[in-house]
């Protein structure tokens, strides 16, 4: 494929280029052929990047304060892809429901890297979080 690279701005990721077509391509995918398939708006996350920002968070944290840990909120969004990358790259998850507590357990994430916090849990919610303790 003949491509050339995108400028680099941080709003791109880090695979970003621009095919002969013109196209954008994120991860070796071309942006247009995937809002054909999958329609708009479609929201990619491109691994590389991912995991490129989780060892630059917990490198830089570490380098000055070596018991860190970095956690992400999984609020903003979590799913199993997401959950298996974060624990692979030694992060930790901040989780608020139920929900998100069953995905981080559906990847086996170590539970002493999970933080379950927040106010208006439902009774099962906290007996899914005592189960797993």
């Amino acid at each position: 494929m003949n491509t050339k690279t995108v400028p680099k701005l941080t709003l791109f990721p880090l695979t970003a280029e621009v095919n002969k077509q013109g196209h954008l391509v994120i991860g070796g995918c071309d942006v247009v052929d995937l809002a054909e398939e999958f329609g708009t708006p479609l929201y990619l996350f491109d691994e590389s990047t991912l995991r490129h920002r989780c060892r630059e968070f917990r490198d830089e944290f570490c380098k000055y304060y070596p018991d860190t840990l970095v956690i992400y909120a999984s609020k903003a969004f979590l799913n199993r892809a997401l959950a298996l990358i974060f624990k692979e790259e030694g992060l930790g998850l901040d989780v608020v429901s139920g929900g998100e507590l069953s995905i981080a357990h559906s990847v086996d994430f170590p539970l002493d890297k999970v933080y379950f916090h927040g106010n208006n849990k439902t009774l099962e919610e906290l007996n899914l979080a005592l189960d797993l303790i």
